[in-house]
């Protein structure tokens, strides 16, 4: 009943997450010293792949 899941999908599922949200982090610094301060389409694509993955990552390995 309170078993874990299967791990190697786990760390899948985390290092996934990790890379989409560094990349999300990287062009908003990008975005910033470039002076932008809307959310721009880029954004939103990066942001969109950092909450699907998201998903499938327990909430302890955030």
């Amino acid at each position: 009943m309170f078993g874990r899941k299967n791990t190697a999908n786990t760390a899948d599922a985390v290092a996934e997450y990790k890379t989409a949200k560094k990349a999300l982090h990287e062009n908003q610094r990008a975005e910033k010293a470039a002076g932008i301060r809307e959310e721009t389409d880029t954004f939103h694509a990066l942001n969109g792949r950092v909450l699907e993955a998201e998903k499938n990552v327990p909430w302890y390995r955030r």
